[in-house]
């Protein structure tokens, strides 16, 4: 791997990332963890990425549709390997468009897939609060914020305002999931 642009190579991939493609947020997120010390199974996947491109170069976003802001959340529960935390993902689209995404290793480890996509969510909604007061600002967002969540057991835990034993180590509030 001395031989190979390794750093260079992920380096172009996160800034098309952050400008055009955030379909590929996650894989980067992995690659990039391994700057300092890539194996000949991270430079494989650094041109898997590259090829994925290659073959979707016709893939673009667009704006139009309605211009309501709608969020997407969702977790793994524990799928870092490395070190057993999981994932948080959210994607937010404003006109059909995404317009922030994020994917991340939560800070702690989860004790269930419950808690672990009760931190991505929680996570989602401090970015929707933040996206509706900057487009407050502009003006062009009044209507309510839609997020979207697949677990059942959050949005039941965010309905529920009760302290459960098993639930004692989640701060409950009730979000709109």
């Amino acid at each position: 791997m001395e031989n190979i642009p390794y750093s260079s190579a992920v380096g172009s991939l996160m800034y098309l990332m952050v400008c055009t493609r955030p379909n590929v947020t996650q894989a980067i997120s992995v690659v990039s963890r391994y700057l300092a010390c890539p194996g000949r199974g991270h430079g494989e996947a650094v041109k898997w990425i590259f090829r994925y491109l290659k073959g979707t170069l016709n893939a673009h976003l667009e704006f139009g549709g309605n211009g309501i802001l709608t969020g997407y959340v969702d977790s793994d529960f524990g799928g870092d390997l490395d070190k057993r935390r999981s994932l948080t993902d959210y994607v937010f689209t404003l006109g059909g468009c995404a317009i922030s995404w994020k994917s991340t290793l939560q800070s702690t480890v989860a004790l269930s897939s419950t808690e672990a996509e009760y931190m991505a969510i929680t996570k989602a909604i401090k970015e929707a609060i933040w996206l509706k007061a900057f487009l407050g600002e502009i003006n062009s967002l009044g209507d309510p914020i839609m997020v979207f969540c697949d677990n059942q057991s959050v949005i039941h835990l965010t309905n529920d305002r009760m302290f459960h034993e098993r639930t004692k180590h989640i701060d409950t509030v009730s979000l709109c999931a």
